[in-house]
């Protein structure tokens, strides 16, 4: 099993706190948006 920790951070002065990639500004919720409008992992990674 991942440990998740390993690679969502949250800092309050990245994206206001919200839960990010590690290293990036990209949020949890924007990549759980993604793939509830039907994007795949390879769509997400190539984008």
């Amino acid at each position: 099993m991942l440990n998740w920790k390993l690679y969502i951070v949250s800092e309050p002065t990245i994206l206001l706190g919200k839960p990010t990639i590690k290293g990036t500004r990209i949020s949890i919720d924007h990549l759980l948006n993604l793939y509830a409008q039907g994007w795949s992992e390879k769509q997400i990674l190539d984008n």
